[in-house]
């Protein structure tokens, strides 16, 4: 089980790694949907090319960041029953889901979206709108967004597995105290007060 965990951590590296460099790519849309905008107005020209640059740098923080939102327990559950169980039938009822619905969705995808990507990388698609970009990395991001995915779920089942075994703490305890929202909001209401004073 120790090597298994070994394997775990480097799985978590590489989506922490993956994570935290492609949330950049949301300041880079940001940047070219604003230059957008100013050239738009300014010169009255636009280009469907920035358009879909910012939609591709969306699909990349959505697809890419998958694995890493799964590491740091972010996905959305809807648990209207399961917190009121013990910790261990939660782990268990993950587990089940893990295996049961999250690696076959993640095989399916894979299977069915590799095709796309090889056939638009072989013949050069382009996109259809004047001015439009190349779409095969565009679609490279499914089958790659998944394989992370996947194996960020490999890393959690080695996890949940663990933790019933005793050898660690609680895989879905948080990690982060408070969100970047939260610290930010602590950070304003601490100026307002200073002012009032």
């Amino acid at each position: 089980m120790h090597a298994l965990l070994a394997i775990s951590g480097v799985i978590d590296r590489i989506n922490a790694f993956v994570g935290k460099w492609v949330s950049w790519l949301i300041l880079a849309a940001v940047v070219v949907s604003a230059t957008n905008a100013i050239i738009r107005k300014l010169f009255n020209m636009s280009s469907n090319g920035f358009l879909e640059i910012q939609w591709y740098f969306f699909s990349a923080v959505f697809l890419l960041c998958a694995g890493y939102t799964m590491l740091r327990n972010e996905h959305v559950k809807i648990d209207v029953f399961a917190h009121m169980l013990s910790k261990k039938k939660q782990i268990w009822i993950d587990i089940i889901g893990i295996i049961f619905f999250l690696f076959p969705f993640v095989v399916a995808v894979v299977y069915l979206s590799w095709p796309l990507f090889v056939t638009a990388l072989r013949t050069g698609e382009m996109s259809q709108n004047a001015g439009g970009l190349i779409r095969w990395p565009v679609f490279m991001l499914l089958p790659t967004g998944f394989v992370l995915l996947g194996i960020q779920g490999i890393s959690e089942l080695i996890k949940r597995f663990a933790f019933l075994m005793g050898l660690i703490d609680d895989p879905t305890k948080k990690t982060q105290q408070k969100t970047a929202e939260q610290e930010l909001a602590e950070a304003i209401l601490a100026q307002k007060e200073g002012e009032i004073k």
